[in-house]
C-alpha cells in the first residue's frame, strides 16, 4: 500500500489554537493518518503520513477553512507510515527562536526555478546560508552554502549581529534555505530587521526544489524528521551519498539513535560499525546500564528516549 507523506505550514492567526488541536484529533479519529503537527496562536506546522484517501480528505478539509485555504502541501509517497503515532500538540511557538520576528517583512520568496537561476549567477557579494542543524547539513546541502555554527537556533540573532561585522548589510545579498521553508520565514524577517536589505528565501524549501528542479547545485541527500530519516531530494535522479560513518569514515547516509537510552544521540554509521558497537555512539555508551538490544536493520528507524515516549502516550 502506498502512503502520502505531507509537509506543510501556514502562519495565520488562530484565536483558539487549543480548539484547533481538538478539531484535528476528532477529524483523524476515523482516518488512516499518523502525524506530527504543532498548532499555536501563530498558525500550524505539520507533517503526516496518510492513506491516499485520508490525505485527500485532509487537504480538502483544510482548504475549506478560510484560515488555511492557501496552505501549500508538499507531497511525497512512501511504502509505509513514516510516523510511529498520531501527534497533534499545542505550542507557544511554531519555530523556537524567542525573537519577535515581523512576518510581514520576510525575505523575497524565490520559486525553485528562480532559486536555481540565482545560484547559477551568484557573485561574491552573495552569501548562501543553510538554516538547519549540523546533522541535517552533514548528509546534504547546496553547493557553496555555509552553516552557522550554533548550538541552538535561539542563537541566530547573535549570529546575524556577528555577520554584520564582516559583511556590509547594505551591499550583501543573502540567500537562505531550509527543509520545507518555515524556518526561513522567521530567520529572513530577523535578518531584514537587523539591517540586511536583500534577503531571499527558497519557497517551499529543499523539498519543493527537489520535486521541481531535481539535484542541480545540490549535494547528497535530505534529512527528514520522520522514520525515513534520509531521502533523495528527487525521485528522478540517482542518489548521492556524501556523509560518512563517524567511526571508520566510510560513506554512509544511515542515522542511528544511540542504543544507550540515557544518551540517544543521533549519529551516522555504517552497518559494520553499528553492529560492532552494538548500536552505540561510543565505547562508553556500550558499557552503560540501560542499553537497548541492537537489532540489525537494512534501514534503521529513529528511537525516542523513554521519557519522550511516556510523554507522547500521556498526551
Amino acid at each position: 500500500m502506498k502512503y502520502c507523506v505531507l509537509a506543510y505550514y501556514n502562519f495565520t492567526p488562530l484565536e483558539d489554537p487549543a480548539h484547533d488541536v481538538v478539531r484535528h484529533k476528532k477529524f483523524f479519529l476515523t482516518r488512516d493518518i499518523r502525524s506530527r503537527i504543532y498548532i499555536s496562536h501563530e498558525g500550524i506546522n505539520g507533517q503526516m503520513s496518510a492513506s491516499l484517501q485520508a490525505a485527500e480528505e485532509y487537504m480538502e478539509w483544510m482548504r475549506n477553512d478560510p484560515r488555511f485555504k492557501d496552505t501549500e502541501f508538499k507531497i511525497h509517497s512512501w511504502h509505509e507510515h513514516c510516523f510511529p503515532r498520531q501527534t497533534v500538540k499545542l505550542k507557544t511557538q511554531l519555530v523556537a527562536l524567542d525573537y519577535p520576528a515581523d512576518l510581514s517583512q520576510t525575505g523575497t520568496h524565490l520559486s525553485p526555478e528562480e532559486w536555481k537561476n540565482m545560484l547559477a549567477s551568484k557573485d561574491e557579494e552573495t552569501i548562501l546560508i543553510d538554516v538547519r542543524n549540523q546533522y541535517e547539513w552533514d548528509i546534504g546541502h547546496f553547493e557553496g552554502a555555509e552553516l552557522p555554527q550554533l548550538n541552538t537556533f535561539r542563537e541566530f540573532p547573535d549570529y546575524v549581529d556577528a555577520l554584520k561585522e564582516t559583511k556590509d548589510p547594505k551591499k550583501t545579498k543573502v540567500m537562505m534555505y531550509c527543509t520545507g521553508g518555515i524556518r526561513c520565514e522567521l530567520y529572513s524577517a530577523l535578518m531584514k530587521a537587523k539591517g540586511f536589505d536583500e534577503v531571499y528565501q527558497l519557497q517551499g524549501g529543499i523539498i519543493k526544489y527537489g520535486m521541481e528542479e531535481g539535484v542541480d547545485h545540490w549535494r547528497g541527500k535530505l534529512f527528514v524528521f520522520d522514520d525515513r530519516l534520509s531521502v533523495p531530494i528527487s525521485e528522478n535522479h540517482p542518489e548521492e551519498i556524501i556523509s560518512h560513518c563517524h567511526t571508520c569514515h566510510a560513506l554512509s547516509d544511515m542515522y542511528f539513535n544511540c542504543a544507550n537510552m540515557d544518551c540517544n544521540n543521533l549519529f551516522l554509521a555504517c552497518h559494520a560499525c553499528a553492529e560492532k558497537e552494538k548500536g552505540c555512539c561510543s565505547k562508553t555508551c556500550t558499557l552503560a546500564p540501560r542499553v537497548r538490544a541492537f537489532i540489525p536493520q537494512e534501514r534503521p528507524k529513529p528511537f525516542q528516549r523513554l521519557a519522550e515516549l511516556s510523554q507522547e502516550h500521556s498526551s
